[in-house]
């Protein structure tokens, strides 16, 4: 059985793009190429969300992700972004919403979630939401991210 690692990161920085890398380094996942998958929990797969991830493997590896992700400039202002999943005996599925207010962020994976299962005849028994919020102090950008990190990262070549 394979895990799914959730981890949430925060990061501050001069550009929009270091502050994203920043917020992925606080969540251990900055060392891999992330590739972002459609939000399908495989049967066979445990999520746990863990304050950072493990060692996943060689850095420059390719890592499946799902991911949210939210960035700011504007000093003062609160972005969030989260992920939400629904597990069972089988398959199950994960949402991601990102926004400037974390109450509409959850409203929104919750949604999310709810049309999912809407669309599937499986069974699910648990729900999980987990949000990243930060509030941008207005110096560069912050960015803040919460990542489904699937199990071991694989050679990119």
């Amino acid at each position: 059985m394979s895990t799914i690692y959730v981890v949430r990161g925060v990061g501050t920085a001069p550009t929009e793009m270091a502050s994203y890398d920043a917020a992925l380094a606080d969540a251990n996942v900055h060392n891999y190429n992330l590739v972002a998958v459609s939000s399908v929990v495989p049967a066979t797969a445990t999520v746990e969300e863990v304050p950072t991830a493990p060692d996943l493997g060689p850095a420059g590896n390719r890592l499946t992700v799902v991911q949210a992700r939210e960035t700011t400039s504007e000093p003062g202002q609160t972005i969030s972004a989260g992920l939400g999943w629904t597990t069972g005996p089988g398959a199950g599925l994960f949402y991601e919403a990102s926004g400037t207010d974390e109450s509409s962020v959850k409203t929104s994976i919750l949604d999310g979630l709810d049309a999912g299962r809407d669309l599937r005849e499986w069974e699910f028994d648990d729900e999980q939401v987990t949000i990243s919020t930060a509030t941008h102090d207005g110096s560069g950008y912050t960015t803040v991210v919460t990542v489904a990190a699937y199990g071991q990262s694989e050679p990119i070549l």
